[in-house]
């Protein structure tokens, strides 16, 4: 359990830092941007598989579906709405909607212990009085709600998938799946304008989002989501607004208020909290050997 706790923290707290590097990618078409970026970790997570000789697996039409729905949901509907959101009303009232995602994932396991329903609002509290309340209107709000339908899909359609094909080809597959989806979307929004030559600085910013925001937190996130369970692993989310907070003052860019340190310290108390609650029969069940997955079994993490 203590991997899958260091796992969905770090994960958590990674996905946090894209907020301290958006300023070196945002003069950049935004759909085109996150194409990009889903294709170059796309390339890096297939490479990959092959080095680690993790077979293609045929999915079954409800695999299928589970995995359309990922990509389609926890991709590429999740990116939209954050964008349209903050477009209607900033980025106030959409990082507090996706502060609820903890208690969203506790109820989305099933019966929650009452431990981690508790440790769930209070990471609510902490990640709502650090992102800050702001102001909205009801466009940006109902973005934000489709944002937040993303995030918990991201996480839920995931379970069905992560014990026949694991952490790297869950990742492998949603996010070369995200490509095509982004490149119809951006084409309606943007047009052919949605691709251009990237900076140097937008190389970087770019490679850090594909490389460190999703091969690697994707990966520990469909790591520990096994170990720990919707409810226990959503407490992490609340790392996000945290893991913001740390990269302004590491890059000079931000420096923390009141607020926000006070909401990091709700954010950490309530993660001890749930995570002191009686685990619950596991959310995942275990993998089911094929008849060549046990050599598999040693990579397929």
């Amino acid at each position: 359990m203590r991997n899958g706790i260091l796992g969905a923290a770090s994960a958590m707290f990674l996905v946090g830092t894209l907020a301290g590097v958006s300023g070196l990618v945002g003069a950049y078409p935004i759909y085109g941007g996150q194409a990009v970026r889903y294709l170059v970790a796309a390339a890096f997570l297939l490479l990959i598989t092959r080095i680690l000789g993790l077979r293609f697996v045929r999915l079954t039409l409800r695999e299928t579906l589970c995995l359309g729905g990922l990509t389609m949901l926890g991709l590429v509907l999740f990116n939209v709405c954050v964008v349209e959101s903050t477009r209607a009303s900033g980025p106030a009232l959409v990082g507090t909607v996706l502060g609820t995602v903890p208690l969203a994932l506790a109820l989305a396991g099933g019966r929650p212990a009452p431990r981690v329903l508790a440790g769930a609002s209070v990471v609510v509290a902490g990640a709502t009085l650090a992102t800050g309340l702001g102001s909205g209107n009801l466009t940006g709000l109902l973005w934000a709600l489709g944002a937040l339908v993303g995030e918990v899909s991201f996480s839920v359609l995931a379970i069905p998938l992560l014990p026949k094909l694991g952490a790297i080809r869950v990742s492998a597959y949603s996010t070369a799946l995200a490509v095509p989806m982004l490149v119809v979307v951006g084409l309606a929004n943007e047009g052919a304008g949605m691709f251009r030559v990237p900076t140097a600085s937008e190389v970087l910013g770019f490679g850090y989002l594909a490389i460190v925001v999703t091969v690697v937190a994707f990966f520990l996130w469909y790591s520990s989501l096994p170990r720990l369970g919707p409810g226990p692993a959503g407490l992490f989310a609340g790392l996000i607004p945290v893991g913001a907070i740390v990269t302004g003052v590491v890059l000079g860019v931000a420096t923390p208020s009141a607020y926000d340190l006070l909401g990091a310290g709700l954010v950490i108390a309530g993660i001890v909290v749930g995570l002191t609650a009686r685990r619950s029969p596991a959310a995942v069940p275990a993998p089911v050997q094929t008849h060549d997955e046990g050599r598999e079994r040693a990579t397929n993490l």
